[in-house]
């Protein structure tokens, strides 16, 4: 199997968890980022080289399979499509972009110049997701007629101080940086969504652009309908991410604070099931955000490229997320 050579474009907490990944499955052969510390630090641990511009990038001699896209969300669309033009594949973090016109023009950039872009997606991998999936497929639920999206955590006055998080260019909402990889189970499981209601507010974060808190209710075109309940507010640490689905011949939750566990199940005609332990939550020092599957995100994306294999979730999907958090965003901000 042939080691792909990666590079990577922002240098951040989520940059370095992205190049301890690599290290082990590929060969990371460049870093960039217009923030020159960051850039050093990763150049520097893993003596590659390092740039401060993705012009001076791309004018090189570098040779590189994979760009590995981790600058802020509002940069997404414009950094991936750089690459995508000069036919280098690209994996872009969550959320593809922040808008869906954006997500298509992605996408039309990998299509025309026959690469791939691929969407990180990391906590599809969690093992009740894989579960829940499985008995999905095999209409195990039965008809799904509802479904609960619980997504409680903290992110304090820290977490945002001197940062792209928060605004709206960069950052666009709770919905696209926290629970975008919730919202995008909700279009795994229950498909597209054609009717949104619901309220939102900031209630404890003056220095941020945007909610801090929203409910939402849902219908689906498939007729299942659902609720979102959200926020940032939890006194001191995440607290809950949840998902319930109410079926017509089962009902199911997968909960703990980030989707990573079995929490009640009750199955007609089916026994107690039981999933596999699945890995820590991605830890950044002074907070956790979801489940660290970037090793299997790698992992799939090298089968992809190397044996043609299924992608785990095509920027297709991904553009789905972001229409989802479209539709509610002009719905609660209006």
């Amino acid at each position: 199997m042939k080691k792909l050579k990666f590079i990577i474009v922002g240098c951040g907490r989520i940059g370095n968890r992205h190049a301890e990944h690599i290290i082990n499955l590929g060969e990371l052969v460049a870093v960039c980022d217009n923030v020159k510390s960051k850039a050093d630090s990763i150049s520097e641990k893993y003596k590659i080289q390092k740039f401060y511009n993705i012009d001076d990038l791309l004018s090189s001699n570098i040779d590189f399979d994979v760009a590995a896209i981790c600058t802020p969300n509002g940069l997404h669309a414009e950094h991936s499509i750089k690459f995508l033009i000069k036919k280098v594949n690209v994996l872009c973090e969550k959320p593809l972009a922040l808008n869906t016109k954006d997500c298509g023009d992605m996408i039309m950039a990998a299509e025309k110049n026959n690469v791939r872009l691929f969407a990180v997606k990391q906590n599809r991998f969690n093992p009740p997701i894989v579960k829940l999936k499985e008995l999905l497929q095999e209409n195990k639920l039965g008809k799904i007629n509802s479904v609960q999206l619980n997504c409680f955590w903290n992110r304090n006055f820290d977490y945002y101080h001197n940062s792209w998080k928060g605004t709206m260019d960069l950052d666009g909402g709770t919905l696209f940086t926290q629970f975008s990889h919730f919202i995008d189970l909700l279009y795994y499981f229950c498909g597209d969504v054609s009717d949104v209601k619901g309220f939102s507010n900031n209630f404890q974060h003056d220095t941020i652009e945007f909610e801090d808190a929203g409910v939402v209710a849902l219908k689906f075109l498939s007729g299942t309908i659902g609720t979102i309940n959200y926020n940032v507010n939890c006194y001191n640490k995440n607290f809950e991410g949840s998902l319930t689905i109410f079926g017509s011949n089962g009902t199911l939750k997968i909960g703990g604070q980030y989707l990573n566990e079995l929490e009640y199940q009750e199955i007609e005609n089916m026994d107690t099931i039981t999933v596999e332990k699945g890995n820590a939550p991605n830890n950044y020092g002074k907070y956790f955000g979801s489940m660290s599957n970037h090793s299997l995100v790698y992992e799939n994306l090298i089968d992809v490229l190397n044996n043609n294999s299924s992608i785990n979730a095509n920027a297709y999907e991904a553009m789905k997320t972001v229409e989802i958090i479209e539709k509610i965003y002009k719905e609660i901000r209006n």
